[in-house]
């Protein structure tokens, strides 16, 4: 999902070809502007990379899976979807992981995930597959909200959400949470530990890992709605994604998530390309993940032939 940014979504493809032609006066040109400076400063990151310390890039891939499990494993399975519980240690854990993502905090995340559930690939859904690869992958977050996101938006219920207090306590002070952990420590730490210069390790660990690991999580808006198979519902635009498995820590199954959004292992694979779930597993070892929520075989099977495409997963 996104980072916070300004007003985001945009009209669906339903819209008359009239005001098509007028769909750049929808543009946040503010938000325009954030990803282009975004991607210049990553492009910059990328080629001091190749100059950096090992430790650098060892700190930037430890920093990067931390944030998606804060996503995949926090954002998405535990608060969103509510496809099992979670100690309040690892609540906590999870928080700070989310805030080194910087893609909204827990509530608005939660709650857009919810809308894009119960209204996909409508004009209610935020991030719309029908308004192309590059609007469902990034585009949405450069324009207004569609009216239809903001009206059935309201419908979603999210109360549960304010009701644990390492929700309350992110959304309060989100912002600085966000600075220290995204983006001031990841930079401070190779100049403290092994003289960094502070530009270097700003466009590095900083602002490089921050662009990489939002494009992973786009992904899953884009690439697992347009390319893949359909194995478990042949009916909707969700995909099992190979690729997106890979890189979004296991939220490539998503045909199979998009028909039983309540299994905490988004796949019937278990720990198969799914790194969240690995996770997940090891933290129920150590008490603090528990009421894992799984799908009946039986189900499934019964759901493969009912609705499936006759494929099994990941036949691309």
């Amino acid at each position: 999902m996104p980072p916070k940014l300004e007003n985001n979504e945009s009209a669906s493809m339903d819209v008359p070809k009239k005001q098509h032609k007028s769909l750049h006066k929808d543009l946040v040109w503010t938000n325009v502007l954030i990803f282009i400076v975004l991607h210049i400063a990553a492009l910059i990151g990328l080629l001091l990379s190749f100059t950096v310390s090992w430790k650098a890039w060892v700190l930037g891939v430890i920093t990067s899976y931390c944030s998606g499990l804060g996503v995949t494993a926090g954002a998405h399975r535990l608060w969103c979807h509510r496809t099992y519980k979670a100690a309040f240690p690892l609540r906590i854990l999870l928080m700070v992981f989310n805030c080194i993502a910087c893609q909204n905090d827990l509530y608005e995340w939660s709650r857009d995930h919810r809308v894009h559930h119960k209204f996909s690939e409508t004009d209610a859904d935020p991030h719309n597959i029908n308004r192309g690869f590059f609007f469902a992958h990034m585009g949405w977050l450069m324009h207004k909200k569609h009216p239809e996101v903001r009206e059935k938006g309201r419908t979603i219920d999210c109360s549960d959400l304010l009701q644990d207090p390492v929700v309350r306590f992110q959304k309060r002070f989100y912002i600085p949470l966000v600075i220290l952990l995204s983006f001031y420590l990841p930079t401070m730490i190779p100049v403290w530990y092994w003289g960094e210069r502070v530009w270097v390790a700003f466009l590095t660990n900083g602002i490089l890992r921050y662009v990489v690991t939002l494009h992973f999580t786009w992904l899953v808006n884009s690439a697992a709605h347009c390319w893949g198979n359909q194995p478990y519902n042949r009916f909707m635009e969700a995909r099992e994604n190979k690729h997106v498995a890979w890189w979004a820590l296991g939220e490539g199954f998503h045909n199979y998530h998009h028909t039983f959004p309540y299994d905490y292992s988004t796949s019937e694979y278990g720990w198969k390309l799914n790194i969240s779930t690995v996770f997940i597993d090891s933290m129920a070892v150590l008490g603090q993940a528990y009421d894992r929520k799984t799908v009946d075989p039986d189900v499934i099977r019964k759901t493969k032939l009912k609705t499936g495409d006759g494929t099994e997963t990941f036949q691309l």
